[in-house]
Parts: C-alpha cells; sequence; structure tokens
C-alpha cells in the first residue's frame, strides 16, 4: 500500500523494523467465531518487546464500559518474527 502524503510519516514504516508480535485470536466456544470463523487471528506487530507488552497490557484489560461480569474473550499470545532484526538501543 502507498502512502498519499509521506511527508505527513513521523518516521518512515518500511524502515522501523517490527520484530515483536501480538497475535489476537478468539476462544474456543466464543459466538464470534460463527462469524469471522475457527481461524480467525490478527497479528499486531512492534518495534519493541517494551511497545508489546503495554500494548498487551491495554488490550487485555477490561474496559471501562463493560458490563458487569463481562470477560475478555481474546486470547493473546506474543510471537517474535525471526525474519526482521531488532534495532539496537
Amino acid at each position: 500500500m502507498t502512502t498519499c502524503h509521506a511527508h505527513n510519516l513521523r518516521e518512515n514504516p518500511a524502515e522501523t523494523p517490527k520484530p515483536y508480535g501480538l497475535r489476537v485470536s478468539l476462544k474456543p466456544g466464543d459466538p464470534f467465531r460463527a462469524l469471522l470463523g475457527a481461524d480467525w487471528s490478527r497479528t499486531h506487530w512492534f518495534a519493541s518487546a517494551e511497545e508489546r507488552d503495554a500494548a498487551l497490557i491495554e488490550m487485555s484489560r477490561k474496559h471501562e464500559y463493560s458490563r458487569p461480569g463481562d470477560r475478555p474473550a481474546h486470547v493473546y499470545e506474543k510471537v517474535l518474527n525471526q525474519n526482521v532484526r531488532p534495532r539496537n538501543k
């Protein structure tokens, strides 16, 4: 996908390696599996393990607008892309 106005980006996404991933999937028995499919997952990529861990905490917390008794229905799994080198600090 091309960027219409690359000068508006803070950094070039193609130049920023993002080897640390967080795979989100649905728990077995979740009703959304009927809509999305049993094998649905989404992987989010981050430049550092710290960014990924912060996102994991934020994504897995109980939302302030949740109803009493609601529980998060996602499965979170940390992944590492071996084909991308992490940035040196």
